[in-house]
């Protein structure tokens, strides 16, 4: 490859989505350990809008100091075009996807043509699985697996003092919150394959989609609150922003345990050794050999990933217009052309 620059979406200054450029940019150079990878497949994020805005959802203390213009983006899919001298376990042309460099802060920039990645990050594309599929299931997937069924590493949690731990889900009651979402979508299908009786809490269109992953049980929140009448369960997973996942601690069984994936602000500690229940979260991390094993479920089809809609790169504005309306159903994906 000899081309120096690319066709990329970036940052000048925060704000709303109007604020994502598609306009040239360098083509990435490649560090020890990363191969270059021409995308063909974007997913959209929560982290992907945080970045845009400042991060000013993140307490004054964490927000990053930024260098503009920065890259948004981190779940990619595409092909090996080249790689560093010292990486032996992919090749140019090899069919990969991954979440790139995360956690970090605006140094994953996937809204691009081409992507630098740490080989490490990345797992091989199954063969017949479309790149859009597995752009969509890298942090959502990722995110999922960590907290319900394998941690997978050991680096220290930002968000609590003690390890995550997921629960044995054989036999146990799961309510999944935000059921028809990014994250919320795959929980519901790991939780099911894991042997547990699984209520989805969505709004009502996504009803029929959840009943075919197979939920045993379906509360629309916007009839009914779902804390009114859950109850006697052994895990919760609320996969939504926000402080109210409090409200799910009276739903759970003595001994039970709340997972919120994003934690930030939630003031039931209190409560929740009253009752007797664990609240744990985790910082998701890219993992290749993780995304292996989805890939493979994938392939198997197993483990479906929804496309809520699908954007051109240059289109990222519109992407995250549609992020901001809600009620996604699965992933917004970014083709790159």
């Amino acid at each position: 490859m000899t081309q120096d620059t690319m066709k990329a979406v970036r940052i000048h200054a925060f704000g709303g989505p109007e604020v994502l450029r598609y306009e040239d940019a360098p083509v990435p150079t490649l560090k020890p350990g990363e191969v270059l990878v021409r995308v063909q497949a974007v997913a959209v994020n929560p982290p992907d809008w945080y970045l845009r805005d400042g991060y000013r959802s993140l307490p004054a203390e964490w927000r990053p100091a930024l260098d503009l213009p920065v890259i948004p983006g981190t779940d990619v899919s595409g092909v090996v075009a080249a790689v560093a001298a010292d990486v032996t376990t992919l090749a140019v042309g090899d069919e990969v996807f991954g979440m790139v460099k995360f956690p970090s802060f605006g140094e994953s920039a996937a809204y691009a043509e081409y992507v630098a990645a740490p080989a490490t990050d990345l797992a091989r594309k199954p063969a017949g699985v479309d790149h859009s599929q597995t752009a969509g299931v890298a942090m959502a997937g990722l995110t999922a697996w960590q907290f319900l069924i394998e941690l997978g590493h050991d680096a220290p949690n930002p968000l609590q003092p003690g390890r995550h731990h997921p629960v044995p889900l054989r036999g146990k009651a799961v309510l999944v919150n935000g059921a028809g979402g990014g994250v919320g979508h795959l929980a519901v299908q790991l939780a099911k394959r894991q042997g547990a009786q699984v209520t989805a809490v969505a709004s009502g269109k996504h009803e029929p989609f959840l009943r075919e992953l197979g939920v045993d049980r379906f509360i629309d929140y916007q009839r009914t609150p779902p804390e009114d009448i859950a109850r006697d369960l052994d895990l919760v997973v609320d996969t939504l922003v926000g402080p109210t996942t409090a409200r799910f601690l009276r739903t759970l069984k003595r001994g039970g345990a709340l997972f919120p994936i994003y934690p930030l602000g939630f003031d039931g500690g209190n409560e929740a050794a009253r009752l007797g229940v664990t609240v744990s979260a985790t910082q998701v991390r890219s993992s290749g050999a993780q995304l292996e094993t989805l890939g493979r479920l994938i392939a198997e089809g197993s483990l479906r990933v929804a496309i809520d809609s699908t954007f051109a790169l240059k289109d990222a504005r519109a992407a995250h217009e549609r992020a901001a309306r809600g009620g996604i159903q699965g992933k917004i994906i970014l083709a790159v052309a």
